[in-house]
């Protein structure tokens, strides 16, 4: 007859069990990999279950939300993952599991994936495609630039603006562009210029970096407000290799944040031409309007000596011959004011203009090796060559001696 003092519950039997997985060191903290299978999220709650298996065995597996909303990919049936977790026993059931504190794919990293994922996604939904590109503006008067205020991006489209094309303002929402606060800083400053700031174009970028640098510009936050922005987007992130799902929203895309500017703003020399075309019609328009003018009064005249009225005429010529040379005055004083206008607009571009600016006794100093323009002394060091263009020539020098600062 067994002893009432042998007999023990259910719930004891699972609770030593729990007890006796919780004290043992080796299932504290261990990594399993296998594939996962019958997962399901719990949306109200947020947890992930799920199933990881082998070809021989299987094991079930949970994730709190605590620990899923850190999560840059979406898991999913078929996946080979690693986790990282320990296991224990679930009292209620008596079932044995592994509680899972982070998920790393297989042999295929997780910024990556989420990276494909979230390409794929917004592929389907259509946000890539070119009937949503807006076009660019052909002379804007103002770019937003979405940059950090401290990187050499906001410096290379300044740069490119004022020898290019310096009409045009530039104007800075400086914001973080790595990091937890980019992704809200980055959505936020496109808003801005959309609502309460008059720009024609927005260039969003940044310098290069790793996948994890840029990650800030794969986030699906960021690539809405770009497909939702009315204002066009050139996206200029990284460097010519480097591609973010920013750059597939976005209505242009640029290798580097200078090209960003190059595509966004004229050439001053081709607007120059322009103008001096422009000229040349409104001038030759304003000749032939007066020659067909005269011609018509000679016709007319003409016509009233045949009609026998000649009298008439001789006594109304003064008036004519008055309203012919009125007529050519305003012809012409309306030529002259668009003539200063253009000619205004020219010269204020040539003030501008390289050539000008180095004929006033600045120069533009090049690292001849790497063909860079220098514009502070980190871009160069001792030892380096650099070419300095002034105003009737340029100068090739070795550098023996940088210095910070202004003494």
């Amino acid at each position: 007859m067994v002893k009432t003092r042998n007999i023990i519950t259910v719930s004891q039997l699972n609770s030593y069990i729990k007890a006796s997985f919780d004290q043992d060191e080796n299932l504290r903290r261990l990594y399993v990999s296998g594939e996962i299978s019958n997962f399901k999220k719990h949306y109200p709650s947020g947890h992930l279950y799920f199933s990881l298996k082998d070809k021989n065995s299987v094991i079930r597996a949970v994730m709190f939300s605590s620990d899923a909303k850190n999560l840059s990919f979406e898991p999913s049936d078929g996946m080979n993952v690693v986790v990282c977790g320990r296991v224990s026993c679930y009292e209620v059931s008596g079932q044995y599991q592994i509680y899972v504190e982070r998920i790393q794919p297989d042999g295929i990293g997780a910024v990556y994936l989420a990276f494909e994922q979230l390409k794929m996604k917004l592929a389907e939904e259509g946000l890539f495609d070119e009937s949503l590109k807006k076009p660019l503006p052909r002379f804007p008067k103002a770019i937003g630039v979405v940059t950090s205020r401290t990187g050499a991006v906001i410096h290379d489209i300044k740069t490119v603006a004022q020898k290019r094309y310096p009409l045009c303002e530039i104007l800075l929402y400086p914001v973080e562009v790595q990091g937890e606060k980019a992704e809200k800083d980055i959505a936020r400053a496109i808003e801005y210029f959309n609502k309460k700031s008059h720009v024609d174009v927005i260039i969003v970028g940044r310098g290069g970096g790793s996948i994890e640098d840029l990650w800030a510009f794969n986030k699906e936050t960021v690539a809405r407000a770009v497909v939702s922005s009315v204002v066009p987007i050139i996206s200029a992130v990284g460097h010519e290799t480097d591609f973010t799902i920013c750059d597939f929203v976005a209505d242009r895309r640029a290798a580097t944040p200078s090209a960003a500017a190059e595509i966004a703003l004229p050439d001053a020399s081709v607007v120059r031409n322009m103008v001096g075309e422009f000229e040349n019609r409104i001038n030759n328009l304003v000749r032939q309007k007066v020659s067909d003018y005269e011609h018509y009064l000679k016709s007319a005249m003409n016509a009233l000596k045949l009609c026998g009225i000649a009298s008439d005429l001789d006594l109304n010529l003064f008036k004519v011959n008055q309203m012919t040379e009125n007529l050519k005055k305003s012809c012409f004083l309306k030529f002259g004011k668009l003539e200063n206008k253009y000619k205004n607009l020219e010269k204020r571009l040539y003030l501008c203009s390289e050539n000008s600016i180095l004929k006033r006794g600045f120069a533009r100093i090049t690292n001849s090796l790497e063909n860079k323009i220098v514009s502070c002394t980190r871009d160069i060091k001792e030892g380096d060559d650099v070419t300095i263009a002034l105003f009737d020539g340029v100068v090739h020098c070795k550098l023996t001696e940088v210095k910070t600062g202004r003494n």
